[in-house]
């Protein structure tokens, strides 16, 4: 197990950085590959009990979203301060720190359970749910309330996972989960007469089973970290690293809930045909967005581990072959998203007056998405190094500062059209941000690689003498 480990800090700060970037980044792809493909599925069985239960489950998502949100800010709070403790040779810290993220996360979980089915009906309405809705609404979202406890977890422990090292189990639980998914969608939907309700069952199950995956791997000791109760701690410093650095996330996370929840309000102004398209949008969108995720989620311990040891040489190298590597498949997927927007469309319903909604919103999203590899990398490099205040202001900007204000404004003036566009508005803003902050720590990364390696000089210096 030693040597397993002793393997695991060795491929973080010593082997060739493309290959680990890319080792960490497949496993948690594939996890998020199929996390995105069984939201299409699930959205294609949904849709197959009308444009009403399509609307329910757009207007549930940003609910959904926000529970994923929380688990996030845990999971990659705890992670960034986790990798940068294991750059700085502090494993017991860093066992303190997961351990701590575990029990917040649980705490977390409750308190929000309660508050948010006692004020479930007015929460739904304000996010754009209908009367035709709000039913079908209300049954779905109270599941996946109730089962947001894995779901927090879940999110939890997957990145602290890939903050070790330990990737490989990170997909293995993603994918079983989102396999599980898939074949219980269908089982409890139509053959068990289920309708919606069934769908969000599926989806709970499903996070339970991956939580139990994850949680096993550290109850084995098979991870580098040891996950011992008894090793929580208040102790002022991990709880303020775990927050600082999640805070970024929670409201990037955040923000898209409640942008999305503006975009649902927004679109039924136009009708639940609008409604509906804009949830076969999102979920086409979130395919390349879950991707990324999981390339950048690769490349945040990479980053974290060699700022932490002081190599920044390898943190620029791993910058490099992550902007490359988004930027090719971001460009690709911008192709085929613009020209088989009207078949991806066509995967969900038949009604055409959804599908036409729904392919103008695709290619629109799609303007700026060859850039958004860049916009990310920048976003979890912030997160990984402990700039929180930075990272903290590109996460607002994309899906705060600049989106929420274009749905609320495009829409006025152009009506639908203000709606699909706004997204892409957001996004051009976002880019110039997003240039700027990577200007200046590019260069303030090139400035401490030099002052170190003159110190280090110094130290030679005086050694020899």
């Amino acid at each position: 197990m030693s040597n397993i480990k002793d393997s695991r800090r060795k491929m973080l700060g010593d082997d060739p950085v493309e290959k680990v970037v890319v080792k960490l980044a497949v496993p948690a792809i594939i996890g998020m590959l199929v996390t995105a493909i069984y939201n299409i599925v699930d959205t294609i069985f949904v849709g197959q009990l009308g444009q009403e239960a399509l609307g329910a489950a757009t207007v549930a998502l940003p609910i959904f979203t926000f529970i994923s949100a929380i688990g996030l800010m845990y999971g990659i709070g705890s992670s960034s301060y986790i990798s940068r403790l294991l750059g700085a040779n502090k494993k017991e810290e860093a066992e303190k720190t997961l351990t701590t993220s575990l029990i917040l996360t649980i705490v977390t979980a409750f308190s929000f359970s309660i508050l948010s089915l006692l004020f479930l009906e007015r929460i739904l309405v304000i996010f754009g749910a209908s009367d035709a809705i709000l039913p079908l609404a209300k049954e779905y979202t109270q599941v996946l309330i109730i089962g947001g406890i894995a779901t927090m977890i879940n999110m939890n422990l997957n990145n602290t996972l890939r903050a070790e090292g330990s990737a490989k189990i990170s997909m293995i639980a993603l994918s079983t989960g989102a396999l599980l998914n898939i074949v219980l969608d269908p089982l409890l939907i139509f053959t068990f007469d289920m309708g919606i309700k069934g769908a969000a069952i599926a989806t709970v199950l499903s996070q339970v089973i991956s939580t139990v995956i994850l949680l096993t791997y550290y109850i084995r000791s098979k991870s580098l970290l040891e996950l011992d109760l008894g090793k929580a701690s208040l102790d002022p410093t991990i709880v303020k690293e775990i927050y600082i650095m999640g805070t970024p996330a929670l409201l990037r996370q955040s923000l898209i809930s409640l942008s999305m929840g503006f975009w649902t309000k927004a679109a039924s102004n136009y009708g639940i045909s609008a409604v509906a398209a804009l949830g076969i949008i999102t979920r086409v969108y979130m395919f390349g967005l879950y991707i990324l995720l999981g390339y950048t989620q690769g490349f945040l311990p990479v980053a974290g581990f060699n700022f932490g040891s002081k190599q920044y040489d390898r943190l620029l190298l791993a910058i490099k072959v992550t902007l490359k590597n988004t930027a090719i498949f971001c460009i690709t997927l911008t192709i085929v998203y613009i020209g088989f927007a009207e078949s991806l469309s066509k995967l969900f319903v038949n009604e055409p007056e959804v599908i036409e909604i729904a392919t103008k919103g695709i290619r629109y999203f799609s303007i700026l998405m060859p850039f958004l590899g860049f916009i990310m990398t920048f976003n979890n490099l912030f997160q990984a190094i402990g700039y929180a205040t930075i990272a903290m202001i590109l996460s607002i900007a994309r899906q705060g500062v600049f989106l929420i204000p274009a749905i609320l404004l495009l829409p006025k003036r152009y009506g639908l059209e203000g709606v699909l566009l706004s997204q892409t508005i957001a996004d051009a803003l976002t880019l110039v941000t997003t240039i700027f902050f990577a200007v200046y720590i590019i260069r303030k990364i090139k400035k401490m690689k030099s002052n170190y390696a003159n110190d280090l000089s110094s130290e030679v210096v005086e050694i020899a003498s």
